[in-house]
Protein backbone atom coordinates (compact mmCIF):
# COMPACT_ATOMS: atom_id res chain seq x y z
CA UNK A 1 0.00 0.00 0.00
CA UNK A 2 0.89 3.37 -0.57
CA UNK A 3 -0.18 6.66 0.57
CA UNK A 4 0.05 10.53 0.63
CA UNK A 5 -2.95 12.61 1.71
CA UNK A 6 -4.67 9.95 1.33
CA UNK A 7 -7.77 9.91 -0.42
CA UNK A 8 -10.46 6.87 -0.81
CA UNK A 9 -10.42 5.51 -4.46
CA UNK A 10 -12.43 7.51 -6.76
CA UNK A 11 -13.60 5.28 -10.17
CA UNK A 12 -10.59 4.29 -12.03
CA UNK A 13 -9.64 6.84 -14.25
CA UNK A 14 -8.43 9.61 -11.70
CA UNK A 15 -5.67 11.87 -13.52
CA UNK A 16 -6.29 9.75 -17.02
CA UNK A 17 -4.56 6.61 -15.10
CA UNK A 18 -6.59 3.63 -15.28
CA UNK A 19 -6.02 -0.58 -14.79
CA UNK A 20 -6.31 -0.83 -18.21
CA UNK A 21 -3.21 1.72 -19.24
CA UNK A 22 -1.48 -0.30 -16.29
CA UNK A 23 -2.16 -3.51 -18.36
CA UNK A 24 -0.84 -1.69 -21.62
CA UNK A 25 2.55 -0.45 -20.02
CA UNK A 26 3.37 -3.85 -18.30
CA UNK A 27 2.47 -5.71 -22.08
CA UNK A 28 5.41 -3.68 -23.80
CA UNK A 29 7.60 -2.61 -20.50
CA UNK A 30 7.53 -6.10 -18.27
CA UNK A 31 5.92 -8.65 -20.19
CA UNK A 32 6.57 -11.34 -17.35
CA UNK A 33 3.81 -9.09 -15.23
CA UNK A 34 1.13 -8.77 -17.88
CA UNK A 35 -1.03 -11.74 -16.99
CA UNK A 36 -0.94 -10.80 -13.03
CA UNK A 37 -4.60 -9.03 -11.94
CA UNK A 38 -4.01 -5.86 -11.69
CA UNK A 39 -6.72 -3.93 -9.10
CA UNK A 40 -7.16 0.29 -7.68
CA UNK A 41 -6.04 -0.87 -4.10
CA UNK A 42 -8.92 0.24 -1.53
CA UNK A 43 -7.69 3.49 -0.33
CA UNK A 44 -5.46 5.59 -2.74
CA UNK A 45 -3.19 8.60 -2.45
CA UNK A 46 -3.07 11.54 -4.30
CA UNK A 47 0.38 12.06 -5.86
CA UNK A 48 0.45 9.02 -7.40
CA UNK A 49 -2.32 5.90 -7.98
CA UNK A 50 -1.54 2.44 -6.96
CA UNK A 51 -2.45 -0.40 -8.21
CA UNK A 52 -2.13 -4.01 -6.57
CA UNK A 53 -0.52 -6.28 -9.09
CA UNK A 54 -0.94 -9.75 -8.28
CA UNK A 55 -0.46 -10.65 -4.41
CA UNK A 56 3.06 -9.34 -4.00
CA UNK A 57 3.29 -6.25 -6.09
CA UNK A 58 2.24 -2.73 -6.71
CA UNK A 59 2.57 -0.34 -9.29
CA UNK A 60 2.90 3.28 -8.80
CA UNK A 61 2.28 6.19 -11.30
CA UNK A 62 2.22 9.67 -10.72
CA UNK A 63 -0.59 11.37 -11.33
CA UNK A 64 1.21 15.09 -12.87
CA UNK A 65 4.46 16.34 -13.46
CA UNK A 66 5.23 18.01 -10.10
CA UNK A 67 5.61 14.49 -8.61
CA UNK A 68 7.59 12.97 -11.07
CA UNK A 69 11.01 13.45 -9.64
CA UNK A 70 10.11 10.39 -6.68
CA UNK A 71 10.18 8.32 -9.23
CA UNK A 72 14.17 8.23 -9.55
CA UNK A 73 14.70 9.40 -6.16
CA UNK A 74 13.07 6.55 -4.26
CA UNK A 75 14.05 4.30 -7.35
CA UNK A 76 17.82 5.07 -6.14
CA UNK A 77 17.55 5.94 -2.23
CA UNK A 78 14.98 3.46 -1.04
CA UNK A 79 17.21 0.52 -1.51
CA UNK A 80 20.15 2.41 0.19
CA UNK A 81 18.13 3.44 3.50
CA UNK A 82 16.23 0.38 3.66
CA UNK A 83 18.86 -1.79 5.84
CA UNK A 84 19.51 0.88 8.29
CA UNK A 85 15.43 1.67 9.09
CA UNK A 86 13.79 -0.51 11.85
CA UNK A 87 10.69 -0.99 9.56
CA UNK A 88 9.99 -2.11 6.30
CA UNK A 89 9.86 0.66 3.58
CA UNK A 90 8.79 -0.13 0.01
CA UNK A 91 10.37 -2.64 -1.53
CA UNK A 92 12.07 -0.78 -5.44
CA UNK A 93 11.60 -4.00 -8.18
CA UNK A 94 11.52 -1.84 -11.36
CA UNK A 95 11.27 1.62 -13.29
CA UNK A 96 8.71 2.04 -15.91
CA UNK A 97 9.21 4.51 -18.86
CA UNK A 98 6.58 6.84 -20.11
CA UNK A 99 4.42 4.58 -22.73
CA UNK A 100 0.69 4.14 -24.14
CA UNK A 101 0.00 7.80 -24.07
CA UNK A 102 1.36 7.70 -20.38
CA UNK A 103 3.82 10.56 -19.87
CA UNK A 104 5.89 9.97 -17.13
CA UNK A 105 8.33 7.40 -15.46
CA UNK A 106 6.87 5.04 -12.76
CA UNK A 107 7.27 2.59 -10.63
CA UNK A 108 6.67 -1.34 -9.83
CA UNK A 109 7.00 -2.45 -6.08
CA UNK A 110 6.85 -4.73 -3.61
CA UNK A 111 3.58 -5.13 -1.52
CA UNK A 112 3.73 -4.67 1.89
CA UNK A 113 1.16 -6.14 4.45
CA UNK A 114 -1.08 -4.18 6.56
CA UNK A 115 -3.33 -1.21 7.55
CA UNK A 116 -2.67 2.45 7.81
CA UNK A 117 -2.53 3.66 11.17
CA UNK A 118 -5.67 5.56 12.51
CA UNK A 119 -5.38 6.15 16.14
CA UNK A 120 -8.17 3.63 16.77
CA UNK A 121 -6.60 1.20 15.58
CA UNK A 122 -3.48 1.69 17.84
CA UNK A 123 -4.16 -0.04 21.04
CA UNK A 124 -1.26 1.53 22.95
CA UNK A 125 -0.74 4.85 21.94
CA UNK A 126 2.40 5.61 23.24
CA UNK A 127 4.41 2.32 22.57
CA UNK A 128 3.39 3.28 18.75
CA UNK A 129 4.57 6.62 19.36
CA UNK A 130 7.95 5.68 20.31
CA UNK A 131 7.90 3.36 17.55
CA UNK A 132 7.27 6.30 15.30
CA UNK A 133 10.11 8.19 16.83
CA UNK A 134 12.48 5.69 17.03
CA UNK A 135 12.06 5.26 13.07
CA UNK A 136 12.39 8.97 12.93
CA UNK A 137 15.75 9.08 14.74
CA UNK A 138 17.15 5.87 12.48
CA UNK A 139 16.12 8.43 9.60
CA UNK A 140 17.90 11.23 10.21
CA UNK A 141 20.55 9.15 11.10
CA UNK A 142 21.36 7.81 7.77
CA UNK A 143 24.20 8.27 5.89
CA UNK A 144 23.23 11.65 4.00
CA UNK A 145 26.15 12.03 1.15
CA UNK A 146 24.81 12.71 -2.15
CA UNK A 147 21.68 12.74 -0.73
CA UNK A 148 19.13 15.00 -2.58
CA UNK A 149 19.40 18.22 -0.76
CA UNK A 150 15.70 19.57 -0.05
CA UNK A 151 14.02 21.89 -2.67
CA UNK A 152 10.90 21.54 -5.61
CA UNK A 153 11.23 17.60 -5.11
CA UNK A 154 10.39 17.60 -1.71
CA UNK A 155 7.84 20.58 -1.91
CA UNK A 156 10.17 22.22 0.28
CA UNK A 157 10.45 20.03 3.17
CA UNK A 158 13.55 20.10 4.69
CA UNK A 159 14.17 23.81 3.19
CA UNK A 160 13.80 26.99 5.09
CA UNK A 161 9.69 27.73 6.13
CA UNK A 162 10.41 31.38 4.84
CA UNK A 163 8.89 29.20 1.03
CA UNK A 164 5.58 29.06 2.81
CA UNK A 165 5.86 32.80 4.56
CA UNK A 166 3.22 34.59 2.23
CA UNK A 167 0.77 31.51 2.11
CA UNK A 168 0.63 30.84 5.60
CA UNK A 169 -0.20 34.40 6.30
CA UNK A 170 -2.77 34.61 3.65
CA UNK A 171 -3.99 31.58 5.36
CA UNK A 172 -3.75 32.80 8.41
CA UNK A 173 -5.69 36.32 7.65
CA UNK A 174 -8.75 34.01 6.16
CA UNK A 175 -8.99 32.66 9.91
CA UNK A 176 -9.36 35.42 11.51
CA UNK A 177 -12.12 34.90 13.57
CA UNK A 178 -11.86 31.07 13.70
CA UNK A 179 -8.62 30.92 15.65
CA UNK A 180 -6.09 32.88 17.67
CA UNK A 181 -4.54 34.58 14.67
CA UNK A 182 -2.30 36.81 16.85
CA UNK A 183 -0.87 33.93 18.36
CA UNK A 184 -0.51 31.59 15.55
CA UNK A 185 2.07 34.61 13.93
CA UNK A 186 3.64 34.71 17.20
CA UNK A 187 4.30 30.75 16.49
CA UNK A 188 5.00 30.87 12.63
CA UNK A 189 7.36 33.99 13.52
CA UNK A 190 9.70 32.11 15.85
CA UNK A 191 9.83 29.30 13.49
CA UNK A 192 11.21 31.46 11.08
CA UNK A 193 13.23 33.25 13.53
CA UNK A 194 14.51 29.78 14.20
CA UNK A 195 17.12 28.65 11.33
CA UNK A 196 18.36 25.39 10.98
CA UNK A 197 22.22 25.63 11.38
CA UNK A 198 23.24 21.71 11.58
CA UNK A 199 24.20 19.18 8.35
CA UNK A 200 21.93 17.76 6.62
CA UNK A 201 20.28 15.49 7.51
CA UNK A 202 17.83 12.45 5.63
CA UNK A 203 14.27 13.11 6.56
CA UNK A 204 10.90 11.79 5.18
CA UNK A 205 8.68 14.83 4.72
CA UNK A 206 5.31 13.13 5.15
CA UNK A 207 5.26 11.56 8.37
CA UNK A 208 1.62 10.87 9.09
CA UNK A 209 -0.69 8.09 10.25
CA UNK A 210 -1.84 7.68 6.32
CA UNK A 211 2.03 6.59 5.55
CA UNK A 212 2.21 4.05 8.26
CA UNK A 213 1.62 0.67 8.36
CA UNK A 214 0.51 -1.12 11.16
CA UNK A 215 0.00 -5.10 12.20
CA UNK A 216 -1.61 -5.85 15.67
CA UNK A 217 -1.35 -2.31 16.48
CA UNK A 218 2.67 -2.25 15.79
CA UNK A 219 4.47 -0.11 13.41
CA UNK A 220 5.47 -2.24 10.43
CA UNK A 221 6.15 0.16 7.76
CA UNK A 222 6.68 3.15 6.47
CA UNK A 223 5.31 3.93 2.97
CA UNK A 224 5.71 6.91 0.47
CA UNK A 225 9.34 8.69 0.32
CA UNK A 226 8.44 10.95 -2.30
CA UNK A 227 9.02 14.23 -0.07
CA UNK A 228 11.92 12.76 1.43
CA UNK A 229 15.64 14.75 1.28
CA UNK A 230 18.58 15.69 2.84
CA UNK A 231 17.85 18.63 4.70
CA UNK A 232 16.17 20.05 8.10
CA UNK A 233 14.56 17.08 9.89
CA UNK A 234 12.24 19.77 11.56
CA UNK A 235 9.17 18.54 9.24
CA UNK A 236 9.21 14.62 10.28
CA UNK A 237 8.43 15.81 14.18
CA UNK A 238 4.76 17.10 12.98
CA UNK A 239 3.06 14.34 13.86
CA UNK A 240 3.39 15.30 17.12
CA UNK A 241 0.04 17.39 16.93
CA UNK A 242 -1.27 15.52 13.97
CA UNK A 243 -1.71 12.10 15.82
CA UNK A 244 -0.35 12.17 19.08
CA UNK A 245 -1.43 13.45 22.39
CA UNK A 246 -1.02 13.04 25.70
CA UNK A 247 1.13 10.55 26.94
CA UNK A 248 1.98 9.41 23.30
CA UNK A 249 3.10 13.05 22.21
CA UNK A 250 5.40 13.05 25.42
CA UNK A 251 6.54 9.51 24.45
CA UNK A 252 7.46 10.51 20.52
CA UNK A 253 8.85 14.13 22.19
CA UNK A 254 11.10 11.92 24.49
CA UNK A 255 12.16 9.63 21.95
CA UNK A 256 13.41 12.08 19.12
CA UNK A 257 14.83 14.25 22.14
CA UNK A 258 14.80 17.29 19.04
CA UNK A 259 16.26 20.35 20.60
CA UNK A 260 13.93 23.06 21.46
CA UNK A 261 14.67 25.44 17.85
CA UNK A 262 13.98 22.45 16.25
CA UNK A 263 10.29 21.90 18.17
CA UNK A 264 9.53 25.62 17.19
CA UNK A 265 10.47 25.13 13.38
CA UNK A 266 7.88 22.10 13.73
CA UNK A 267 5.34 23.86 15.06
CA UNK A 268 5.61 25.74 12.11
CA UNK A 269 5.74 23.37 9.97
CA UNK A 270 2.43 21.86 11.51
CA UNK A 271 1.05 25.73 11.57
CA UNK A 272 1.41 26.26 7.60
CA UNK A 273 -0.43 22.60 6.44
CA UNK A 274 -3.46 22.90 9.51
CA UNK A 275 -4.13 26.97 8.12
CA UNK A 276 -3.64 26.12 4.89
CA UNK A 277 -5.97 23.25 4.32
CA UNK A 278 -8.86 24.76 7.28
CA UNK A 279 -8.42 28.51 5.08
CA UNK A 280 -9.27 26.12 1.75
CA UNK A 281 -12.10 24.41 3.30
CA UNK A 282 -13.76 26.83 5.82
CA UNK A 283 -16.84 26.66 4.09
CA UNK A 284 -17.32 23.37 2.38
CA UNK A 285 -15.56 20.72 4.78
CA UNK A 286 -16.78 20.83 8.71
CA UNK A 287 -15.09 17.61 9.38
CA UNK A 288 -11.84 18.36 8.00
CA UNK A 289 -12.46 22.07 9.12
CA UNK A 290 -12.74 20.41 12.67
CA UNK A 291 -9.33 18.26 12.81
CA UNK A 292 -7.52 21.31 11.79
CA UNK A 293 -8.50 23.70 14.30
CA UNK A 294 -7.58 21.23 16.98
CA UNK A 295 -4.34 20.76 15.24
CA UNK A 296 -3.83 24.76 15.20
CA UNK A 297 -5.06 25.25 19.09
CA UNK A 298 -3.02 22.11 20.04
CA UNK A 299 0.13 24.06 18.23
CA UNK A 300 -0.47 27.22 20.05
CA UNK A 301 -0.85 25.72 23.50
CA UNK A 302 2.29 23.86 23.26
CA UNK A 303 4.07 26.88 21.68
CA UNK A 304 2.74 29.11 25.31
CA UNK A 305 3.83 26.37 27.27
CA UNK A 306 7.25 26.59 25.60
CA UNK A 307 7.89 30.34 26.25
Amino acid sequence: MESNDMTTTAPDGRAGITADLVRRLLRAQFPQWADLPVTPVPVDGWDNRTYRLGDTMTVRLPTAAGYVPAVDKEHEWLPRLAPHLPVAVPPVLARGAPGAGYPYPWSVRGWLPGETAPPERIADLPRFARSVGGFVVALHRCDATGGPLAGDHSFHRGASLAYYDDETRRSLATLAGHVDTALATEVWDTALASEYDGDPVWFHGDVAPGNLLVSGGELTAVLDFGTSGVGDPACDLVIAWGMFAGASRQAFRDTVAADPGTWARARGWALWKAALVMADRLDTDPAEVAVNRRIIAEVLTDHRTSR
